[in-house]
């Protein structure tokens, strides 16, 4: 067998390869063939072309391009025979030629002969001569290809060696099918909506904590502002500013009028519990006691004790703590108004200029503006045969007024305090000044902010409505035992009918270490009492007892007066020395 395909054909000469086609195939040089038949010599009874041997087996040459053309009509292996008559598959002989006979084919693993399709197929060689037209084919009819083990002449079996380049293909990709687009389209939506789902499911849930939140605060914050959470009722909340522990940063201001002279003193209050400024006004006719517990007035001790002295004889007799002494003189009450600018006051009464005839200084009126020389006019003013306390509240209006107008920042107060370049009592430094002054002010700008008087009797001493609502309710008093190393304070009333009893009193109480306060007068009574409010000052209690020389039995719990820790009341049985 000479066949191209079979390499082991001794009669068969291998081609020269003169060049590379476009897809990179050898081309080889056409050589003669003697065992080449040529496709017209044997016509095919059906009008075909008998398959083309040439001594070279059974399969096509797929590189003999010496044949010339086939004829119009080639043989199509594939075709349907006539309709007149049915087809009838034939035998073939070694050769490839019809043997007439009809008998089975059997697959002997060998090639049958194919049409030569090297037209289509082969590699155009360079010196093929050109084709003439071929011929218009006759319709056929529809294709009926035979099944897989049908032996058709032209036919190749599984295991035939195929080349790519003898075919050609329509790659299209996957990703680029319509039907793969569609489908990740949808997946890819679905994907999204699903997404989209989730997302909107955890938003619900952050809206809906969020609102749980929203109206557990506001339920609460309804309560609160209602007063109707449990622990926290008015009532309760009232115990607790009243009668508990409260912090209180007391200053004392002395306003000396360097005119006229004299003074006129207040406390100024700040409630850090309750969160509230108060001004308590201080007569001068208080009695209050000096160092040797001497009794003496307000007044002489601002001018003979000086502001330490005073400080301590009003800790003694009010049962307070008084943090610093603020000494303002009425030049610099002047700049301090100017400084604030200016003030606003409800005047009472019109304050005549310093002049004859020259009008009114201060008019008469509500929310009258005050300059600095017009409010110490004010606050100064004392009309002929009124009374001391009237005086003091103009005091107390002014320092009001100078509250509000007075920034709330401690480092701005600070500043103010440090303009008026007054020299301050070592106890009060201007920056403690200033931050007093700055809480007052934030208490006074809201409405937070009162003016009380103290009220005292003729003879200076306090009633007992005076330390009750005054005492102890503003400046807090007694409102717990004293330690041990704290001096007691011992409040004596005289209800022997002998004005000379107090002073007897006064004078073994300060020698036994106790703190003198004079409690003024009351109504003669046979017995004497030494009354204490704590279990802890009972000891204390009888300690008293025993320096004024009264029985143990007058000691007994009660309620003391409000600026004292024991309360005693001398009767008759008090023997004087």
């Amino acid at each position: 067998m000479n066949d191209r395909q079979n390499p082991y054909d001794p009669y068969y000469q291998q081609p020269q390869i003169i060049g590379y086609d476009e897809y990179g195939q050898p081309v080889y040089q056409q050589q003669y063939d003697p065992y080449a038949q040529q496709p017209q010599q044997q016509p095919d009874p059906y009008g075909g072309q008998a398959p083309q041997d040439g001594g070279q087996g059974y399969g096509y040459d797929p590189y003999a391009q010496q044949q010339p053309p086939a004829p119009p009509q080639p043989y199509d292996p594939y075709a349907s025979p006539p309709q007149q008559a049915p087809r009838q598959d034939y035998g073939y002989d070694r050769y490839g030629y019809d043997t007439g006979q009809q008998q089975p084919v059997h697959d002997t693993g060998q090639q049958p002969a194919a049409v030569d399709t090297t037209q289509q197929w082969n590699i155009p060689q360079q010196a093929a001569p050109p084709a003439p037209a071929a011929a218009p084919a006759p319709p056929r009819e529809p294709e009926q290809r035979p099944g897989p083990e049908a032996a058709v002449p032209g036919q190749r079996r599984g295991g035939d060696d195929y080349r790519t380049e003898q075919f050609a293909f329509i790659e299209e990709p996957d990703e680029d099918s319509e039907d793969v687009i569609d489908w990740l389209k949808f997946t890819e939506s679905r994907s999204e909506r699903r997404e989209e789902a989730r997302r909107r499911g955890r938003n619900r849930i952050v809206a809906l904590l969020v609102v749980g939140v929203l109206a557990v605060l506001g339920g609460v914050g309804y309560l609160w502002s209602a007063d109707k959470i449990p622990g926290l009722s008015d009532g309760e909340k009232e115990n607790t500013a009243t009668t508990g522990p409260q912090r209180r940063d007391v200053i004392v201001v002395h306003l000396h009028n360097t005119k006229t002279g004299g003074t006129s003193t207040a406390l100024l209050v700040d409630n850090v519990t309750t969160k509230q400024g108060t001004t308590v006004l201080l007569p001068n006719s208080l009695a209050v006691s000096d160092e040797d517990g001497t009794t003496t007035t307000l007044g002489k001790s601002v001018e003979d004790d000086g502001t330490s002295g005073t400080r301590d004889a009003l800790d003694t007799l009010l049962g307070t703590d008084i943090t610093g002494t603020w000494r303002l003189d009425t030049p610099y009450l002047e700049n301090l108004v100017d400084l604030v600018g200016n003030i606003e006051v409800d005047t009472d009464t019109a304050v005549p200029g310093a002049k004859k005839g020259s009008g009114d200084l201060v008019k008469k009126g509500e929310a009258q503006t005050l300059s600095g020389q017009m409010a110490v006019a004010y606050a100064t003013y004392r009309g002929p045969g009124e009374a001391e306390a009237k005086q003091l509240m103009r005091f107390g209006q002014v320092m009001r007024g100078v509250l509000r107008k007075m920034s709330d920042d401690p480092q701005a107060a600070t500043v103010t305090v440090q303009t008026l370049a007054q020299i301050l009592d070592p106890s009060l430094p201007e920056k403690d000044l200033g931050a007093s002054l700055a809480k007052l002010a934030e208490h006074a700008k809201i409405g937070d902010y009162k003016t009380a008087l103290l009220p005292v009797q003729d003879d200076g001493t306090l009633t007992d409505a005076a330390t009750e609502s005054v005492v102890k309710d503003i400046l807090g008093g007694t409102v717990k035992a004293p330690s041990a190393d704290e001096v007691i304070r011992v409040g004596i009333k005289n209800a022997t009918g002998d004005t000379g009893s107090t002073e007897s009193a006064r004078g073994k109480l300060v020698n036994g270490g106790f703190a003198f306060v004079n409690s003024g007068k009351a109504d003669a009574a046979a017995s004497s009492q030494v009354v204490y409010a704590e279990a802890a000052d009972k000891e204390k209690a009888t300690q008293v007892a025993k320096t004024l020389g009264l029985p143990t039995s007058a000691v007994e719990k009660g309620k003391p007066a409000g600026n004292t820790d024991v309360s005693v009341l001398l009767g008759q049985d008090y023997k004087p020395e």
